[in-house]
């Protein structure tokens, strides 16, 4: 006879046996639930914890810049990131500023001044140079190679000076290869009581083009020297103004400005083409130093170096404007990121073209035919390459063997020339940048070498000559004694 669990037998012998099962009375179970609660708190059942990626901390400060100029009250001071390690100085390995105080992080590691002081003008300087850098390097980021000061090498990295007070009284701003340096100049406006002070490194314009400057002799150092033909001094010209309106078309803040300003219209007046405002508002000038909206050709520049640029300068923005206007869909794409977009690609094709280009006496056609064959190997609609050939055409810088209303063929022919400099051609820089009309550039060091090295060569022929008259051979003396 066994017992159920109440307790009461069964009749069934053959049920499996179970245990006793004692019953917890009130009293204990109150007792667990407050020792669960006091000692031993459980955990609600939860799914396994999903895994995250690790953020990358990047490393870099905040900066306050001027965006554009300090008459462009549409853009002002803004902040800006510069997503690499800044030291006191502000410096970094390739970059470093000096004429002025060290100016160093704050708590938060970043370098925000009080604009419209000195310590804001190294700052300001600092970023808008690192920023032309950093954009100049990404659109190469293709071959993989950094872009070196013209005295890099191996063994020498030797950063560039950045003075942003560097030519007190200078209406002018430059690059020096010598000095391994870009120096900014300050001045008073004329006509102004009291007299107010115009800094040419509060210009982005101004810092970017000089920095152009330094970048491309670094890539092309032939480039730079005036024994070079009118053509290849105003490719340099021009790629310091176009390296000011990139780095402005390579920030989203100001490509939605200049959307807004021009109704996405580029040849509507803007802040983008007119270059360097309260420098050329300070010489009575409507439009800046120079305006890249323009219609000039290759006849009417003459061997003037800085009319010359801007008819490359002027062709390129028209490009831009066209191919924008080409890729334009508003109900698909917002305005500012189709602008960015183009402003990207554009300038990757011009700085590769100028890569390709020769590395002394380069012509605009030498450029221009390099950018319609990287962009025919880019896989580019065929627009692309008639808006190029075009506007070039245009400008008189190519002739074309097609109508100008044909589409550009699937594999473009080298265009020739429409104007090319004379061979005996002097480029004429009276009127360029400070960095255009230094010594060293000129080549007259060269000159003066070439004369000495001839003086020095007359020296030893006359030596050698003398030295032949006083020890003639023997029996040429004794013939001459009889």
């Amino acid at each position: 006879m066994r017992e159920t669990l109440s307790g009461e037998p069964t009749q069934n012998d053959s049920a499996i046996p179970v245990a006793l099962v004692p019953t917890p009375t009130d009293g204990y179970r109150t007792h667990r639930k407050i020792a669960k609660i006091a000692v031993e708190p459980g955990m609600p059942s939860r799914p396994a914890p999903l895994s995250f990626p690790q953020l990358t901390k990047i490393s870099g400060p905040r900066v306050l810049i001027w965006k554009q100029d300090p008459t462009v009250a549409e853009i002002g001071v803004r902040k800006a990131f510069l997503p690499k390690l800044v030291s006191a100085g502000p410096r970094d390995s390739r970059i470093n500023s000096q004429g002025l105080a060290t100016v160093s992080a704050n708590a938060f590691g970043d370098f925000i001044q009080t604009p419209n002081t000195d310590a804001f003008d190294a700052v300001h300087t600092f970023a808008i140079v690192r920023m032309t850098l950093t954009m100049c390097q990404r659109a190469l980021a293709s071959t993989g190679n950094p872009i070196p000061w013209q005295w890099n090498n191996p063994t020498n990295t030797e950063p560039l000076a950045v003075f942003a007070h560097g030519l007190p009284g200078t209406m002018n701003a430059f690059y020096s290869r010598n000095d391994k340096a870009l120096r900014f100049g300050d001045f008073n406006m004329p006509g102004t009581t009291p007299p107010q002070k115009v800094y040419t490194c509060r210009s982005l314009d101004i810092v970017s083009h000089e920095t152009g400057h330094a970048i491309l002799d670094g890539l092309k150092p032939g480039w730079l020297l005036a024994s070079n033909p009118p053509q290849t001094g105003g490719l340099h010209e021009s790629f310091g103004d176009l390296t000011a309106i990139f780095l402005t078309l390579s920030q989203l803040d100001q490509v939605e400005a200049i959307i807004a300003y021009t109704k996405a219209n580029l040849h509507n007046k803007n802040f983008l083409s007119d270059l360097a405002e309260q420098f050329g508002l300070a010489l009575g000038r409507a439009n800046g130093l120079r305006n890249a909206d323009n219609d000039l050709k290759l006849s009417e520049a003459g061997t003037e170096v800085h009319a010359i640029s801007q008819v490359f300068t002027g062709g390129i923005y028209d490009v831009l404007a066209d191919i924008f206007a080409f890729e334009r869909k508003p109900t698909q794409k917002d305005d500012a990121f189709v602008l960015y977009e183009v402003g990207q690609y554009l300038h990757s094709l011009l700085l590769r073209a100028i890569m390709a280009a020769p590395n002394t006496a380069a012509t605009f056609a030498d450029v221009v035919n390099k950018m319609l064959a990287f962009c025919a190997a880019d896989g580019k609609p065929a627009q692309y390459r008639t808006f190029i050939r075009n506007r070039f055409i245009f400008r008189e810088v190519v002739v074309s063997p097609t109508p100008l209303v044909a589409e550009a063929e699937d594999a473009p022919v080298a265009l020739a020339p429409a104007i090319v400099d004379a061979q005996d051609a002097i480029q004429d820089r009276s009127t360029c940048c400070g960095t255009m009309r230094l010594y060293e550039y000129l080549g007259e060091d060269s000159m003066l070498q070439d004369e000495l090295d001839e003086f020095t060569k007359a020296l030893k022929k006359m030596v050698q000559s003398s030295n032949g008259k006083h020890h003639k051979p023997a029996a040429e003396e004794a013939g001459t004694g009889a």
